[in-house]
């Protein structure tokens, strides 16, 4: 049985929230609960002109992969409405070839039945 996960390339996720409420959308979830949820880092002065400022994509305890849409061969809800399309989706093997393309990602693997 294959595990599967998020795949997530914080490097260009500008925090446009869709990924937080696409999940909360499509699990009902009340305020303050999230399947995902953008962290800030930052801003943190590099050098005298540089600045660093990161918009992360957590996800949370809630996450179950989108079970349901998963299963109907769609893509987690996520993923779907990600607008920078940061997030991946797939067996950790798929995602693993990515993650050695660029340093600034994050993998992201819930005890989740698909």
């Amino acid at each position: 049985m294959s595990m599967y996960g998020l795949l997530i390339d914080y490097q260009f996720c500008y925090g446009c929230h869709t990924c937080e409420l696409a999940c909360k959308q499509e699990h009902n979830l009340p305020v303050g609960k999230f399947g995902i949820k953008v962290a800030v880092s930052g801003p943190m002065q590099m050098d005298e002109d540089t600045w660093s400022f990161n918009n992360i994509p957590i996800p949370t305890d809630l996450c179950d992969l989108c079970r349901d849409r998963v299963r109907k061969g769609k893509q987690p809800a996520c993923v779907h409405h990600c607008q920078g399309g940061v997030i991946k989706f797939g067996t950790v093997n798929e995602l693993a070839k990515f993650m050695e393309l660029r340093p600034k990602r994050v993998l992201f693997t819930p005890k989740v039945d698909l």
